[in-house]
């Protein structure tokens, strides 16, 4: 029987993954041939302008991905947007989201909402970000089935990748090997999503589809040293160094991992291109597709906040993942491509810490 998605409804497959190519399948397009794409241009019959008058739920609207995607909506005109503070509705709580969803009557929801943090956070409450994950995206998703949402994007991670997985990585990749072991407990959680949207696809017929972000930046990004992420403690670390005159200023492990960032306004435009134009159980990935050692970055980030103090390397701290770069040919496909340059971003996101700091 076929869906409105032209997807058929079926039993789940029954057996085990016997080979590297067949975990590849397992996660992408019913099609293996196909390598999982359903792109919806604009000559497509299929594509789906959002409504200015949609009630989109953005979930997770006060944070650094939400808060991006709430303001490249509103600059878009759209006029009903949904959106719930952790204080008015604690999206952990099954009974609260429900009771959410049925008073709004959501149409659309981005799913934005996490727990996150960088390689201390992780490692230090791995519990904590696998439970609070997992049931955010549960009761959001289960809502969004039972009270009819017609089109839903789950954001999660590039995490969710193997460790050592060739380079630049491609949503095949997924399940194909052992997980960074410093956030493996938030790259399952973040797995179990994706599945979780497939699942609703293959069972139910639902538009949900699930994009995995590269390392993200930004305005509204959490500058704790205790919980952020390295692009914005490094812009903590040297703004604090040169206001206090520290001769130098000590960063963890070696320099040389080599990483990713996407300015979360580019991913805001990334994700309603999205809802727009992919339908596909397949994850899709959304970065810049260049990287940076870590300790260019750093000569970056040093530059921008005009510190001119010398750079230590503590190398007994762990360095995570030796390089993660992302495959991008995907979402290219679909009309997108980054605007903001990485030395341009960081100006940006620094001038808008300042002016909080």
């Amino acid at each position: 029987m076929a869906t409105q998605n032209g997807e058929a409804k079926r039993d789940a497959p029954t057996g085990t993954v016997t080979s590297r190519m067949d975990r590849r399948w397992s996660v992408m397009s019913d099609r293996p041939e196909s390598r999982g794409l359903t792109v919806l241009g604009a000559h497509n019959d299929n594509h789906r302008a959002l409504p200015i008058d949609a009630r989109i739920h953005v979930a997770g609207h006060r944070g650094l991905v939400g808060g991006a995607i709430w303001r490249h909506l509103q600059q878009r005109g759209h006029t009903a947007l949904i959106g719930w503070s952790s204080a008015e509705l604690d999206l952990r709580d099954r009974d609260a989201v429900f009771a959410g969803y049925e008073q709004k009557r959501p149409q659309v929801v981005v799913l934005a909402a996490a727990r996150v943090g960088g390689i201390l956070a992780n490692s230090t409450y791995p519990a904590d970000f696998l439970s609070d994950n997992l049931r955010i995206q549960v009761n959001v998703i289960d809502a969004a089935a039972r009270f009819g949402v017609e089109r839903l994007l789950f954001l999660g991670s590039s995490c969710i990748y193997p460790k050592m997985a060739p380079q630049p990585i491609t949503e095949e990749y997924l399940l194909t090997g052992p997980l960074e072991p410093t956030n493996d407990a938030y790259a399952i959680a973040k797995i179990a999503g994706i599945l979780h949207v497939q699942a609703m696809r293959r069972q139910h017929g639902m538009r949900f589809v699930s994009a995995m972000p590269t390392n993200l930046y930004g305005p509204g990004d959490n500058f704790n040293p205790e919980t952020s992420h390295v692009l914005p403690a490094m812009i903590r670390r040297f703004h604090e160094a040169k206001v206090m005159g520290m001769p130098s200023v000590t960063l963890w492990g070696t320099g040389r991992p080599q990483r990713e960032f996407l300015h979360v306004d580019d991913l805001a435009r990334a994700c309603i291109v999205i809802l727009e134009g992919y339908d596909d159980r397949a994850p899709l990935n959304v970065g810049t597709g260049k990287d940076v050692t870590i300790r260019e970055l750093a000569e970056a980030v040093a530059d921008v906040v005009g510190y001119t103090g010398d750079m230590k390397w503590d190398t007994s701290k762990p360095d995570g993942t030796p390089r993660k770069l992302l495959d991008v040919t995907r979402v290219k496909a679909l009309g997108w491509k980054p605007q903001i340059e990485l030395k341009d971003g960081i100006r940006k996101t620094y001038e808008w810490f300042r002016k909080g700091s």
